[in-house]
């Protein structure tokens, strides 16, 4: 049931800016990623689904060396748009390229030291998260980290309430919840590729996030 890339294209179109008023659930499981992540010894990093550029925005600015480059990657032109305008004080190491929703994404092999994915898994199909993961694999180095946060099952009781009605709304409208659904990443990877070095779940404003770091093998 989870929507299509063209569909998620005509979707964060109509969002745009409005995308980062999810900041007050997001920002906590991001950031524990940034600390987990160890971005600061980072020297390539692409992160899939970038949206408005406001974590790229964060890290260029806080958290990733003078010299690291930045790519970022998304579906959506306004979001590129936005994306851009946003890494533009740092267009010298920064670029936002527009996605068409396919694989293989247009990175190097071994291109990068961290992949990163933040609420994006939980928007894409089971199919496509394989394929997600894959790319990951490939475009990392080895030892290159793989950093995600995303909707995940509830943690607290109050979350595994909220978690059903936001499954309710979902399976009908999944628009209406920009397509995202609690999905559980780490069960997804394989352990002969990967290697989970921090994975945790962070309960915010009643939603469950899961934020996981693994290691490429």
């Amino acid at each position: 049931m989870a929507i299509s890339p063209e569909r998620a294209r005509r979707l964060y179109d109509r969002i745009g800016r409005f995308q980062d008023r999810q900041s007050f659930y997001e920002d906590p499981a991001i950031d524990a990623l940034l600390e987990a992540g160890a971005f600061e010894a980072a020297r390539s990093l692409v992160e899939l689904g970038c949206g408005t550029g406001r974590l790229a925005a964060r890290l260029l600015g806080g958290h990733l060396a003078p010299d690291t480059r930045y790519l970022g990657l998304d579906v959506s032109p306004r979001m590129v748009a936005l994306a851009r305008d946003r890494v533009a004080p740092w267009a010298d190491r920064a670029v936002v390229r527009l996605a068409d929703g396919s694989w293989p994404l247009p990175v190097a092999d071994a291109g990068a030291d961290r992949f990163l994915a933040t609420y994006l898994l939980d928007l894409l199909s089971t199919t496509d998260t394989a394929a997600a993961l894959a790319e990951a694999h490939r475009v990392l180095e080895p030892g290159g980290r793989l950093c995600v946060s995303g909707l995940t099952h509830g943690a607290t009781p109050a979350a595994r309430v909220l978690e059903r009605l936001w499954f309710g709304v979902w399976r009908r409208w999944p628009a209406a919840l920009g397509g995202c659904r609690p999905v559980a990443i780490a069960g997804a990877l394989d352990r002969n590729k990967w290697a989970v070095q921090h994975h945790q779940v962070v309960t915010a404003w009643g939603l469950s996030s899961e934020v996981l770091v693994a290691v490429r093998r």
